[in-house]
């Protein structure tokens, strides 16, 4: 029996190089407000990539126009909508949107209103694809997805997506430029952001401790790569703290003394954050929030340095290092000796103006752009 997050039939019927009809007269709409479709997977409280996507979300219903979800999995999972409204209503990382909430139907495609549908994953642009509604087809992508898994079926078929024909709306101008450039997508980009409510310089006082992005359950962000660069520092630099947290670590082999604070509410990070001379953010796919969180809250991120990640932000105040365990250790150390809290001001004050809501602004014009066809 074949498992993937798709659908067997889903991926069978959808042959890119024979598009349906419906894609090749999509709607336009030249003013006013769209109605929009989201297909997604059900999100959990702590998903980072949901919860930018709920951001969005609500960017598209505050510029007026109105939104449906709809879940889809190939699980038997069936998301009853009011106790999902009720799980995200408890997480402050959720906005509290207007969107009418359901469990994804193929024989009944999404409502006739629809204008634009969004696909949000590389499993959700199978039933995009296929739904019978002409309404235009976008592509919500946050990370070159066919990068988290080894190269094979799962990889082959979530890199199927990016050829379509949908409109691509990226995070970060990295992935835009490789999805035109690799697959000749239409795309638009999104600036990355922070919020600063939630994250902001506390602490000017010196710093003896470091972060880790800690997450071996997930490949892309350099767990091995990670430990063994801070075996190293922790070896050279014993009197800093280091914290782990992305992840449970408890059941890993660790060779040195570390904090394991597993997963954090997002209430809880600028403390931690704010005793942090650097965090180690590692990515081998588009750059994560991480970095610029860190930086507001005069944290300096140490990052390895390739174009997924510079291409997204090249700030002064980050650390590009090349992504070798030996030069991370070097470089942590380095950071830990000459910060100081004039820095980490500076730091944070070079994020002035790096909003989501200016983010939410290049959105909303690119997809009305875009909806005019």
């Amino acid at each position: 029996m074949i498992t993937l997050p798709v659908k067997t039939e889903d991926a069978l019927a959808a042959d890119w190089s024979d598009p349906p009809v419906q894609l090749s007269t999509p709607i336009s709409v030249d003013s006013g407000p769209v109605t929009i479709a989201w297909i997604m997977s059900p999100p959990s409280p702590t998903s980072g990539g949901h919860q930018n996507l709920f951001r969005f979300i609500d960017f598209a219903e505050k510029a007026g126009h109105r939104c449906l979800i709809y879940f889809y999995t190939n699980t038997p999972v069936v998301v009853n909508s009011r106790d999902m409204r009720a799980m995200l209503r408890k997480s402050a990382a959720y906005p509290d949107i207007k969107a009418e909430m359901s469990m994804y139907d193929s024989a009944k495609g999404v409502d006739p209103s629809a204008q634009a549908i969004f696909a949000t994953g590389w499993e959700t642009a199978y039933p995009v694809f296929l739904d019978k509604s002409t309404a235009r087809r976008f592509y919500f992508v946050q990370d070159f997805e066919p990068s988290f898994y080894p190269a094979g079926s799962e990889a082959m078929l979530a890199e199927n997506t990016y050829r379509f024909g949908f409109h691509g709306m990226t995070a970060g101008g990295w992935l835009s430029h490789k999805l035109h450039a690799d697959y000749g997508m239409q795309t638009d980009h999104f600036d990355f952001a922070v919020e600063t409510q939630f994250y902001n310089v506390t602490n000017t006082a010196p710093r003896k401790e470091i972060f880790f992005y800690a997450r071996p359950v997930t490949p892309r962000r350099g767990w091995e790569l990670g430990l063994m660069a801070l075996e190293q520092f922790a070896a050279a630099r014993p009197d800093i703290t280091i914290n782990l947290a992305g992840w449970d670590v408890s059941s890993w082999d660790i060779p040195f003394p570390h904090k394991n604070l597993s997963g954090v509410d997002i209430s809880q990070l600028n403390a931690i954050y704010n005793r942090c001379a650097a965090g180690l953010v590692l990515s081998a796919s588009n750059l994560s929030l991480l970095p610029l969180e860190l930086m507001a809250s005069g944290v300096t991120p140490v990052v390895n340095d390739a174009p997924n990640n510079r291409m997204v932000t090249d700030n002064p105040f980050i650390e590009y290092v090349p992504s070798a365990p030996g030069a991370i250790a070097k470089r942590l150390i380095d950071v830990v000796d000459r910060a100081d809290g004039e820095r980490s001001v500076a730091m944070s004050k070079s994020l002035d103006g790096v909003t989501w809501e200016q983010s939410g602004v290049q959105f909303v014009q690119a997809f009305e752009r875009a909806m005019r066809g």
